[in-house]
């Protein structure tokens, strides 16, 4: 499949100049009818046959190994989450926190980033080092400061408004050269180029489906190296993570699968597997050729004093400073333009996925 082949595979596209899948991806149609035929089949054919649970299982099952494959994970080291938020939250409830304990992470993060530690040092003592940065950049030494003595490091693997892609190998080694484990967001980069846990060496990696993979709401995923997570105990307890029979003396499943608590809708799961089968269709060759052309393209449009983004092509995000964003996100709505504002900021935020076409840029920069 070319990237022409899957705009026309996405029916939001007929009636909007999309350029905001960095918030969320508008999905394929196979994406929705895998959803739709993963709900009918539990409903109306599973309780003839296999039965409502065994098909599930087969769902959550596919999905596990269609992640596990896609960013070089094993089947077992992958939980199965909601969202990105979902999977912070629950890795950062896993942990035994003390008074004193310190949590690294930077003012790049999104909201799902930051509240789980503001929790933890609002109810449990817990000391948040948020390491400012420079026009979207870590620097390795202010880095290296802040981890001594931190019990966890947590950072994006891209920023969500610059756009900058971080070094999470050399952050991660730095990290646990320190003795701290690392957690990375990594929902701005699944679906837009390649990710490979196994290379970042992270603890943890948390992702969701439903932004540059094209899939649905609620399909979500948590990688979890075998060491980090057998140290976890989480706070949310189910059936799905323990071993049979649960009992008063319950043992907890092995790796990532004590994350897991119990019985969750297919739909995502099914949408989720669906969406790593379209990207890989693909193939990020064509996606990272065709995003890096159609940035370059948006920021030869703007001048260094308006692209709050790097000039040079690091992801398919593109922030823009201007007047008044509100109304300039509204007047694009209008134009049948859609694009993100960056509260609290003078940005507006553009994500150009493969999908997009020159045509759409051109209209965003006339809207501009």
């Amino acid at each position: 499949m070319d990237p022409d082949a899957l705009r026309a595979e996405i029916p939001a596209l007929d009636d909007a100049t999309y350029l905001n899948t960095g918030a969320s991806g508008p999905s394929p149609r196979r994406v929705v009818a895998a959803a739709e035929d993963a709900l009918e089949r539990q409903a109306f054919d599973a309780p003839a046959e296999d039965g409502a649970y065994a098909t599930a299982f087969d769902v959550y099952n596919e999905a596990r190994e269609a992640v596990a494959d896609h960013v070089g994970a094993d089947p077992t080291d992958v939980a199965l989450t909601e969202s990105t938020g979902d999977g912070i939250a629950r890795v950062a409830a896993a942990i035994d926190w003390e008074p004193g304990d310190v949590v690294v992470t930077t003012d790049l993060e999104h909201a799902a980033g930051t509240l789980p530690w503001r929790r933890l040092e609002r109810l449990h003592d817990v000391e948040v080092r948020v390491v400012e940065t420079d026009g979207g950049r870590v620097d390795r030494d202010r880095f290296a400061e802040a981890v001594r003595g931190a019990r966890l490091a947590s950072f994006s693997s891209v920023s969500w408004t610059a756009g900058t892609r971080l070094p999470v190998a050399e952050l991660t080694s730095i990290a646990q050269d320190a003795g701290a484990r690392v957690l990375v967001d990594a929902v701005q980069s699944v679906g837009q180029h390649p990710v490979d846990v196994s290379e970042w060496g992270a603890d943890a990696v948390a992702a969701s489906g439903h932004k540059w993979l094209l899939g649905d709401w609620g399909g979500g995923f948590c990688y979890l190296s075998r060491d980090f997570a057998e140290r976890l105990h989480p706070a949310n307890l189910g059936y799905f993570g323990v071993e049979y029979p649960p009992t008063a003396d319950y043992d907890l499943k092995a790796g990532a699968a004590r994350f897991e608590v119990g019985t969750t809708s297919l739909a995502p799961c099914a949408a989720l597997r669906e969406a790593i089968t379209v990207i890989e269709d693909v193939g990020y060759e064509a996606i990272e050729a065709r995003i890096e052309r159609l940035t370059d393209r948006l920021k030869d449009g703007l001048d260094d004093g308006r692209l709050h983004s790097p000039r040079r092509y690091e992801s398919g995000l593109v922030s823009v400073r201007v007047d008044d964003p509100a109304a300039t996100v509204e007047s694009l709505r209008e134009r049948g333009v859609r694009v993100k504002r960056i509260r609290d900021t003078d940005l507006i935020r553009a994500s150009v996925h493969a999908f997009n076409t020159a045509a759409d840029v051109d209209r965003l920069l006339a809207g501009l």
